[in-house]
């Protein structure tokens, strides 16, 4: 276990390529640990010569817990609307000053920002907090929270927050196969046998559902960025599937919409996942958009 303290809390991180490597920072998503990244995908970003940092966001893997705190989702969605501050233990910008502050704990001036769904959502706010902290951002099928965008599937809302019947590991396996089955690509075979793999993992690792429902309020209780982004001046890459059933592909366009000078990309038949298929192309956009950045960055006389 490696823990660093940043932001006042403990967070487990990794990272992985050269010391003077370009940072590259990785923000998982809903419920998932830094582990659920694909090793590929990380592999791929070192061979390319970045230093890239993962980490557990709080609430979940070995990151600080919020023990016996469980939000009342009712009385958040209440309070939202009637335009009072919700009672949660901790919000998206919680989460995104973590995000910068295990960057400044590690002595890292500035990171490539790239995250996913909810990491997706993270990094928008890391970027607008924290300015000095983000060389870039990198919003993979993610989304501004703006309310009049499309909803999620019945099938994938449901995959998203409904429980297994028991914790045992065989069932929570199951239960989660089944889950994103229902917002997988289109475009590749669903491989259960490499996910039950990575489900079981994962599992072994950290088990810890209780850590979702903080994080699920944290989600709903987020003010809408759509009006803030149009002011972020700073380098932004947008990547969505075509087949996203989770977070439609409507968010995407409008994060990158929203973002002056973004770039867009929307993969034909991606959906809610990392399939291994997907990496090549995931990687392809993100390694030139970093090179450029990078590029960008770097004194004329260099």
């Amino acid at each position: 276990m490696t823990q660093i303290r940043a932001n006042g809390i403990e967070l487990e991180y990794d990272e992985a390529g050269p010391r003077d490597g370009a940072p590259f920072l990785m923000i998982s998503g809903f419920g998932t640990q830094m582990t659920g990244w694909p090793d590929e995908f990380r592999k791929t970003l070192v061979e390319a010569g970045l230093r890239v940092i993962r980490f557990d966001n709080r609430d979940v893997g070995l990151s600080r817990k919020w023990d016996g705190i469980i939000p009342d989702m009712r009385a958040v969605t209440d309070a939202m609307r009637a335009g009072r501050k919700p009672d949660i233990p901790y919000t998206l910008d919680d989460m995104a000053a973590d995000a910068a502050g295990l960057l400044d704990a590690l002595g890292i001036d500035a990171a490539h920002v790239c995250g996913a769904s909810m990491g997706g959502m993270i990094a928008q706010l890391v970027a607008l907090n924290h300015l000095h902290k983000a060389r870039s951002l990198i919003s993979i099928f993610s989304t501004t929270g703006d309310r009049s965008l499309p909803p999620s599937s019945p099938e994938a809302q449901a995959a998203l927050v409904t429980r297994p019947a028991s914790p045992d590991r065989a069932t929570v396996i199951a239960h989660t196969l089944k889950g994103r089955r229902a917002y997988a690509s289109t475009r590749w075979p669903f491989d259960e046998a490499r996910l039950a793999a990575l489900i079981g993992a994962n599992y072994d690792r950290s088990y810890y559902p209780e850590g979702a429902s903080r994080q699920w309020a944290a989600i709903l209780a987020a003010a809408p960025r759509t009006e803030r982004l149009k002011s972020l001046n700073l380098p932004a890459l947008v990547l969505h599937g075509s087949a996203d059933t989770l977070i439609r592909p409507d968010a995407g366009r409008h994060t990158a919409q929203c973002i002056p000078g973004a770039d867009y990309h929307e993969i034909d038949g991606w959906g809610h996942d990392m399939p291994l298929e997907a990496i090549p192309l995931v990687a392809g956009l993100v390694l030139p958009f970093v090179e450029t950045v990078e590029m960008k960055r770097r004194p004329a006389s260099a």
